[in-house]
C-alpha cells in the first residue's frame, strides 16, 4: 500500500433539504505532508467527536482502486480523490487482506488497522444522493480506519511497510460484513 494522497477538510455548512448539516467529509487532495495525531488528522475538521475522530479512528483511508467501482454508479460526478472522506486515499488498500492489529510504519508514523468505516447521511451529503449510503453498505468496500500508535508526518507516496500480523484476527472485511448483516443491509 501506498499513499497517492493526503485529503484534508475543512468545517462546512451545507443546506441538505431545508436542513443545516455541518461536515468535515469534503476533503481534498493537499501537497504538503500531514500530521496524523493521536486522534485525529492535524488541520482536519472533525464536526461530530461521538462518531468521527478519537483514538480508534484517528485517519481514514480508503483505496483508489475503489474508486473505479463507485464511478461506474455515478459517472456524472466531478470525481477527486477524497471524496469518500478519507484522510489517505491508497494505491491498493484492500479489506479481506487487512486484520484487525495489523501495524505498519508509514512515513514517521506507526498506525494500527481498527475497523471499518460505517457510511452515514454525510457520504450521501457528498455525493448529493442518499442512495450511495446502501450502495456502500452492500459492499466490501469500507476503507479502513487507524490508531496512531507513534504520530508524525506522512505524504504522498510514503509506503506502508507491515511490522506485524495476526492472521487469527478477524480481516476488516469480516468485521464490515458481520455489521451489515447486522443492520439488515
Amino acid at each position: 500500500m501506498k499513499i497517492v494522497a493526503t485529503n484534508i477538510g475543512e468545517r462546512r455548512e451545507i443546506d441538505w433539504k431545508g436542513k443545516i448539516v455541518t461536515t468535515g467529509i469534503f476533503k481534498f487532495p493537499v501537497d504538503e505532508p500531514i500530521f496524523l495525531d493521536v486522534e485525529d488528522v492535524k488541520g482536519d475538521a472533525i464536526c461530530n467527536r461521538e462518531k468521527h475522530g478519537g483514538i480508534d479512528q484517528a485517519v481514514y483511508a480508503f483505496s483508489e482502486k475503489h474508486y473505479e467501482y463507485f464511478k461506474e454508479l455515478y459517472p456524472d460526478l466531478d470525481w477527486e480523490l477524497g471524496m469518500f472522506g478519507e484522510n489517505l486515499t491508497l494505491s491498493d488498500c484492500e479489506e479481506s487482506e487487512l486484520h484487525v492489529g495489523d501495524t505498519f510504519k508509514v512515513g514517521e508514523t506507526i498506525v494500527e488497522v481498527t475497523k471499518p468505516r460505517q457510511p452515514c447521511m454525510k457520504l450521501g451529503v457528498r455525493f448529493n444522493d442518499m442512495k450511495i449510503v446502501k450502495q456502500f453498505w452492500n459492499t466490501d468496500k469500507s476503507g479502513v480506519y487507524f490508531k496512531v500508535l507513534q504520530t508524525g508526518y506522512v505524504k504522498k507516496g510514503d509506503v506502508f511497510e507491515l511490522i506485524k500480523t495476526d492472521k487469527t484476527k478477524p480481516t476488516i472485511a469480516d468485521v464490515y460484513n458481520e455489521k451489515r448483516l447486522k443492520k439488515n443491509m
